[in-house]
């Protein structure tokens, strides 16, 4: 089945106190260009989501993020001993300096004294990675499997597409070749008539040399091969669409060799049939290309 570079697949999961967010996604790229960014503290993790992504996609250029919170409430709240002395301090100075001047303050209360910044703290205790690490390995590959199915659902639109546009290829190589031959006996009569307009006006000429001559051009002129290796080209792309795995690469390669067939096919044609043939073989070898970019 043929996949496309073109993915995306987000997911959450939690293990209390912690929840995260997956986002995975992937554009068109040469080669398999992994961006993982996860807490470093989580250890082992992006050694394992890299083997993991490295053994399911082939190529395009992945990123991978993973967002990991702490509950707020997962702490304790306990009283700081250190701000309570000092605050305790402070409003005995402040009780004795106003009895001093006589002045009355109103009590103190508590929930006064709890309401300071810095009296209360939320003391967190030290976390374990290894179930964290263990849950989030688990719930990837759901992850990951969407994001193939995505990838393959693109796949799917594109050997439609390049299916499609190969059939232009085809029909374009049929209309050329016709043309081809019927330029052929137009060649051989025009190469007829122009032998005998030489011997004509040309005293002393070697009838042969200037009969070789001729034909050399009407060779140089002969689209066969050009037309041969399009049908094979064509064959070899039918069969590279059929393939399971990454074709990607193939494909582009051959669609170069496509173009080469194409541009010799419109230098040698010296027919303004067969050149518009040639233009239109080309105008969709170029589309097929653009489409080729995005295979896996």
């Amino acid at each position: 089945m043929l996949k496309s570079m073109t993915g995306f697949a987000s997911s959450k999961g939690e293990l209390q106190p912690h929840n995260w967010s997956w986002e995975l996604r992937s554009v068109n790229s040469k080669g398999l260009d992994l961006r993982i960014r996860v807490p470093d503290w989580l250890e082992g993790l992006e050694a394992h989501l890299r083997a993991a992504l490295s053994k399911a996609v082939a190529r395009g250029s992945v990123t991978l993020s993973l967002r990991l919170s702490r509950a707020d409430d997962a702490g304790v709240m306990t009283l700081n001993p250190d701000v309570l002395d000092t605050v305790l301090s402070a409003l005995s100075e402040i009780e004795q300096q106003a009895m001093d001047r006589g002045v009355t303050l109103a009590p103190s209360k508590a929930s006064d004294l709890l309401a300071i910044r810095g009296m209360m703290d939320a003391t967190v205790g030290a976390d374990d990675p290894a179930p964290l690490v263990a849950q989030i390995k688990t719930e990837f590959a759901p992850l990951v499997e969407a994001f193939l199915q995505m990838r393959a659902a693109e796949g799917s639109a594109l050997l439609e597409i390049l299916s499609r546009q190969l059939d232009q290829v085809a029909q374009f190589t049929e209309t050329a070749e016709a043309l081809a031959l019927k330029r052929r006996d137009a060649m051989a009569e025009m190469l007829q008539t122009n032998l005998a307009r030489v011997l004509d006006n040309t005293d002393g000429a070697d009838a042969d040399r200037v009969a070789q001559e001729l034909a050399l051009l009407v060779v140089k002129a002969d689209v066969t091969e050009e037309i041969d290796r399009l049908k094979a080209h064509i064959a070899t792309a039918r069969d590279l669409l059929s393939q399971d795995g990454a074709v990607g690469r193939k494909l582009d390669f051959l669609m170069q060799e496509f173009n080469r067939e194409a541009n010799t096919l419109c230098s040698k044609s010296q027919n303004a049939e067969l050149t518009a043939v040639g233009l239109e073989l080309k105008a969709v070898i170029d589309q097929m290309r653009e489409q080729v970019q995005n295979v896996e």
